[in-house]
This record gives structure tokens, sequence and C-alpha cells, in this order.
């Protein structure tokens, strides 16, 4: 039965009900479907979408201010640098003004707080594109993908290798909700918040998945359906460069380490990568990659985020 999610905010996995992410999958695939048969399809004509951009991007940009236009909107791109943001309006007053002037807005921020304040202040719906503790959009592609290649989600088991930061908080937020399986490896010192393992724990057995932190990526890769990985140095981190590289040396995805996971193992990564650290060129551009149909399926996911909610 379909769930009205319009005006929702959707600023992490966890506030989503089983049903609404749900809905969202449902919704991409009947949009990609939709593209793929080259079916005009404009449910936001007259829309629009205020896009606030503190960090860079490449495929959140251009998902969603593609995304937009091709649901019949209009998306506003809005570096920080030209807001008065910058130059000490609040959040709330910001909030405030754009939401007399757009029916959404998308911010990929720093600071989870500032998202959580756009929210509160605004009238119109807001979308988590990124913050330091969550990166919700980026996990609704990554369930879609997962479940267009192995047809479910209840049951199968993701290996998470790497810093345990918005990715890890993410991705166990989607497996807990969705009945599957997270194993989180992480360095010790590098382990996912706390707080985001216990809610996701209390998320998970509701649904009967499991959701495991440890730090041996041998252990973890085993008997998994899906080997994920990411940057050892977020955006924002740079001056750890020199000291995660050394520190991180032995969470490499690479042939060696797939060996111990399942025959069919699927490979995934958020990108950028940066190749020869965190993955191999062998394993980015293998056959059990599918990291470019997940950077692909960020377009139909947004496009259902987008129309849901708008």
């Amino acid at each position: 039965m379909a769930v009205n999610m319009k005006g929702k905010d959707i600023l992490s996995i966890h506030d989503l009900s089983r049903e609404e992410i749900d809905q969202i999958l449902d919704t991409s695939q009947n949009f990609k479907m939709k593209k793929k048969l080259g079916e005009v399809y404009q449910p936001l004509k007259d829309k629009s979408l205020g896009m606030i951009f503190q960090k860079s991007s490449t495929r959140t940009r251009v998902s969603f201010e593609v995304g937009m236009w091709q649901l019949g909107g209009y998306a506003l791109f809005l570096n920080a640098n030209d807001l008065q943001l910058n130059r000490g309006e609040t959040i709330a007053d910001t909030a405030r003004n754009l939401s007399r002037y757009l029916d959404g807005i998308m911010i990929r921020t720093f600071s989870h707080q500032d998202v959580l304040d756009l929210a509160e202040y605004s009238s119109v719906p807001v979308i988590n594109g990124l913050t330091d503790l969550l990166h919700p959009c980026q996990v609704l592609s990554d369930l879609f993908t997962i479940k267009e290649k192995k047809n479910n989600l209840e049951g199968l088991k993701l290996a998470y290798i790497g810093d345990g930061n918005n990715m890890a908080h993410s991705l166990m937020f989607g497996g807990a909700k969705m009945g599957m399986h997270t194993s989180i490896c992480s360095p010790s010192g590098f382990e996912p918040d706390p707080e985001i393992t216990r809610l996701s724990r209390i998320d998970a057995a509701k649904t009967g998945a499991t959701i495991d932190i440890q730090d041996d990526p041998v252990q973890a890769v085993q008997t998994a359906d899906i080997v994920y990985t990411d940057v050892w140095t977020s955006m924002g981190m740079e001056k750890e460069y020199e000291a995660r590289l050394n520190t991180f040396s032995r969470f490499q995805v690479n042939s060696a380490l797939l060996e111990k996971a399942k025959e069919d193992v699927l490979i995934m990564h958020c990108l950028p990568a940066h190749r020869g650290e965190e993955i191999t060129d062998q394993v980015i551009d293998g056959p059990r990659s599918i990291i470019f149909d997940q950077a692909e399926n960020r377009l139909h996911v947004q496009k259902a985020i987008m129309a849901l909610i708008i």
C-alpha cells in the first residue's frame, strides 16, 4: 500500500519506516524503467529545488540537478560562498527565506546539526545530501542497487571495510531497517559512533538483522554477499592523510581479501575512489564490481525521493 511521504524531510534512514524505504526503492525502479523506455514523466513541473553546497560534489550535484530537470522542475545551485550564511546569517533565517521561494531544499555540508536546524525552520522538505555524520541518499541508492542485483535485501550480508564514517553509519541504519546483516570493519580508534551503533541495533532487533563491529577484514568478508569500501580520508580530514595511510594499510579491498568472501560477492564503493589505497584497480574494474551501476542509480533514487516528498 502506498505511503504518503509528501512534505517529509529525508535526514536519516533511521527516521524512515520500512514501508517508506520500500516505496522509495519501488519508485526508483519505476523511474529507471521510464528512463530506459524514453518515457517523459514530469510530476514536478514548475517545482523548484534549492541545492546548498558547503562540500564539493560530483554525483550528488549531477544526480539532483539532472533528476529535477527530468522530472520537469528546476534545480538551483547555491554555493555556500554565494549565500549570506558565510556572512553570519543564521541557518534558521536562511531556511525561512528559502522556504518562501522553493519547493524543496537539498543541503550537502559538514555539520549534521546544520541539516537538523535547516529542517526545523524550513516549511518545505529538506534532503540531507551528506553530512559528516550521515549520507542517507547514497545508502538508499545502495539498497536499490543491491536489490536490483540480488533480488532481495533480507538475509544478505554486507561487509564494510574502512573508516567508521558517515557511510558506515548510514549503511548500518539501512541494513538494520531492511533485515540485511552488516559488518563494519575499522581500525581501532576509527569505529562507528557508539550512538549510531546503539540506534542501528535497536532497528536491527525488529528485522532480525545483525550489526557487527570488528577490526579483522578477513573475518568480516567471510560469507559476505557484498563488500563495500570508502576513502580512508574524507573531506575536511586532509591533514590526517599520511597518518591514515599507515593506519588503514591492511584494510585495502584487493583480490587477496576477496578470496575469503563468497564467490559471487559484489563490490561497492560510494566514490570518489582513491585507487591503489582503499581499493585496487583490479577490483574496481573487475567483473564483480557494481560500482558504476551504483553511481548511476543515484539519479533514479534522487528522482524518487524528490517526487515523493515534493
